[in-house]
């Protein structure tokens, strides 16, 4: 069906943002220069040294993932049963729970572990960083301001409204203009349903 808006031969295609720009580019970055520090320390020490160096950051950020799991379950356990047994009198966010802290840098710690896992020595090193605790609250502090930040340059509506701005501002989306017919509404219109 056609409206008599003529459609346009070429649709403006979407901006790419500079992270979907630059990201591919990176990671790749980071391979040729993991693979390059692999076969320098491999010619300098050996392949065997080499083997085991990884070997160990796999054993060891495995260690540090199980870890950091334990203390969120263990953390996630405790804060349900202090909702279920009776913490009523304290406030949420008081602090006055037990777990109160110590889940504080387990999703660094859980990164670290991950980056351990990795083979490479640049992963193994950033993943060695994210282990010290002061790292991760400096780190966790930067995160949170920033996320704090893009939520108020959201400004105010709700995430119904934050998609359907999303939806109407797309370059290359179309409306199509119908109406919904159900089944189960009665039949609108002066004339009776139509039964034998």
């Amino acid at each position: 069906m056609t409206t008599g808006v003529p459609s346009s031969t070429h649709p403006a295609r979407p901006r790419r943002s500079r992270l979907r720009t630059f990201l591919p580019l990176g990671v790749a970055a980071w391979l040729v220069l993991e693979i390059w520090l692999l076969t320098v320390v491999a010619g300098a020490a050996g392949g065997f040294t080499v083997f085991l160096l990884l070997v160990a950051g796999f054993v060891g950020g495995s260690a540090v993932v199980k870890r950091a799991g334990r203390r969120a379950f263990r953390a996630l356990s405790e804060t349900l049963q202090q909702q279920q047994g009776g913490a009523a009198g304290a406030e949420p966010g008081s602090g006055s729970g037990s777990g109160s802290g110590k889940s504080e840098g387990n999703g660094f710690l859980m990164l670290g572990g991950l980056l351990l896992m990795l083979p490479g020595l640049v992963s193994d090193v950033v993943g060695l960083v994210l282990l010290i605790p002061p790292v991760q609250r400096a780190l966790g502090r930067y995160t949170e301001r920033t996320f704090e930040r893009k939520i108020r340059e959201a400004g105010a509506g709700s995430f119904g409204d934050a998609f359907q701005q999303a939806r109407i501002h797309r370059p290359d989306g179309k409306v199509v203009p119908g109406e919904v017919i159900r089944d189960d509404a009665p039949p609108a219109g002066p004339y009776p349903p139509l039964s034998n």
